[in-house]
């Protein structure tokens, strides 16, 4: 569901007590993650280069540089280029994601609660549960659908890929192709998200759902069997 993005499970949490804005700790650890001093130290070591010589090439002192490696500071972007200037290498070196294993924990309490996006009076929330991962192939949300007054219709969406949606508690209106679904506790739905599709919530209380949307893998290019060339005639045939 690209038009969601979602949210809460636990009614019981009230909206107040939810954060709302990006935690100030989660974003410190997220930047100490891509080990941005690791791969500076990394670079000038393979280069037989000490922190006075870098130093000189980039302005910076080796005193500083040495508190970057080591992670104590945090470069701004001007001092990270005149660093890749140095080794050749583009900005996104320092962001790319290394070849590793992926395992994350998502705590509750850094999770950031977003209501619909581009509307007035919200009909659902949602929070991110694999926000941080880079190159997903999936993203996993938490939806939390409130009641709408009668008459009120959800806007539909499509997005490539597939969707996956089960309902944690209460009653949930699905449409897809035009065909409305309503599913109950325990109930899970799988389709392909390239058909318009929305949820509603069909219920007097809200309704609650984990959603994951599928990124469609790439096609693979048709191949063209072609018949083999006629065989030559033997001379003077």
């Amino acid at each position: 569901m690209s038009d969601l993005i979602p949210v809460h499970s636990e009614t019981a949490h009230s909206e107040s007590t939810q954060m709302t804005q990006v935690d100030p700790e989660t974003a410190e650890r997220f930047i100490a993650e891509k080990n941005i001093g690791e791969r500076i130290k990394r670079l000038r070591l393979k280069k037989s280069m000490g922190l006075v010589e870098l130093g000189r090439h980039t302005g910076l002192s080796a005193s500083f540089l040495s508190q970057l490696e080591t992670g104590r500071v945090i470069p701004t972007l001007r001092n990270l280029a005149r660093i890749a200037m140095v080794f050749s290498k583009d900005l996104a070196y320092f962001f790319e994601s290394e070849p590793s294993s992926i395992f994350r924990i998502h705590r509750q309490k850094d999770r950031v609660r977003m209501p619909q996006t581009g509307a007035e009076n919200p009909s659902y929330f949602f929070e991110s549960l694999g926000y941080m991962i880079p190159d997903r192939a999936m993203d996993p949300y938490l939806a939390e659908f409130l009641p709408q007054e009668k008459g009120i219709e959800s806007r539909a969406h499509l997005h490539p890929g597939f969707e996956f949606l089960y309902i944690l508690h209460g009653e949930l209106g699905l449409f897809h192709g035009g065909v409305r679904y309503v599913l109950e506790t325990g109930d899970a739905a799988y389709f392909d998200s390239n058909t318009p599709h929305s949820y509603q919530c069909a219920g007097k209380r809200p309704a609650s759902a984990i959603i994951v949307t599928m990124h469609q893998a790439p096609q693979l290019a048709a191949t063209v069997v072609r018949p083999p060339a006629p065989a030559a005639k033997p001379a003077g045939g």
